[in-house]
């Protein structure tokens, strides 16, 4: 049991299995012989290079814990920064758009920070939305996710309303390198963009002021040191390059210019 596998991740698939904390593992019974079956079976898949997420089942994620499996992308520690950067940049949002939204990890964060939100999220992808939905219901927050193309399933009324757009879109290069663990077993959908990796954030940039409300804010992760390239494609908005923790362009930030009336 766990031959090969790195200590730390033998121990979070074994608190997976049980339920148990670290600490009730190291002092409390022994496994059963049921949970040592299936920590068997969860280590023969882990070292055949699935992710540890997927088996463990949940990730932790703007204080929620974010249920995942293939049929969404692993939230990212990037992601989460992204989280904090959007929740920053805004006072009391009304109406907040989700792109793109998976797992639906960052809706599901921005309607727990800002209970008083009406919470849009969209995603063509219909396995992704039924996770996403499955979180919100298990978290207990109403977000309305909605199939199809980026803004598309959107209701016309919010169009110029929105105060908060966050999105962590595909943004992978075509053709891109990626290590087996990811491109062997995350959906394809949620990680390619075209030649370079720029499709689905082009197509975000040419409409976001639409659906912004005057000094609304759009916040996009892109891919690193693609920021700078990604600012350009943002319509009637004023950018802002944020690099991640690791030093990468890694976010871009965009504001809606306030017009009085």
């Amino acid at each position: 049991m766990g031959n090969g596998l790195p200590t730390h991740e033998l121990l979070r698939l074994t608190e997976a299995v049980t339920g148990r904390s670290r600490t009730a593992l190291f002092h409390g019974p022994a496994l059963t012989s049921d949970e040592r079956r299936r920590l068997d079976g969860l280590v023969a898949r882990r070292l055949a290079g699935e992710p540890l997420q997927y088996l463990e089942g949940s990730v932790s994620f703007g204080g929620l814990e974010i249920a995942v499996d293939r049929r969404a992308l692993i939230p990212r520690p990037e992601t989460e920064e992204l989280l904090e950067l959007a929740a920053e940049s805004v006072v009391d949002p009304d109406v907040i758009v989700d792109l793109c939204t998976g797992s639906g990890n960052l809706a599901l964060a921005l309607k727990h920070r800002f209970p008083g939100a009406e919470l849009h999220a969209t995603d063509v992808d219909d396995d992704a939305l039924a996770l996403a939905a499955e979180n919100g219901r298990r978290l207990g927050l109403e977000v309305r996710f909605g199939h199809g193309d980026l803004f598309e399933p959107l209701p016309d009324e919010i169009r110029g309303a929105v105060d908060l757009i966050v999105a962590n879109p595909p943004y992978v290069a075509v053709g891109d390198e990626l290590p087996p663990v990811v491109r062997d077993h995350e959906p394809p959908v949620a990680l390619f963009a075209g030649d370079d990796g720029l499709d689905v954030v082009r197509r975000i940039g040419a409409t976001a002021a639409d659906w912004l409300a005057p000094s609304g804010v759009v916040a996009v992760e892109v891919g690193a040191d693609h920021a700078a390239a990604a600012s350009a494609l943002f319509r009637d908005l004023t950018t802002r390059v944020v690099v991640d923790m690791a030093g990468h362009d890694r976010f871009v930030i965009g504001r809606r210019p306030h017009r009085a009336e």
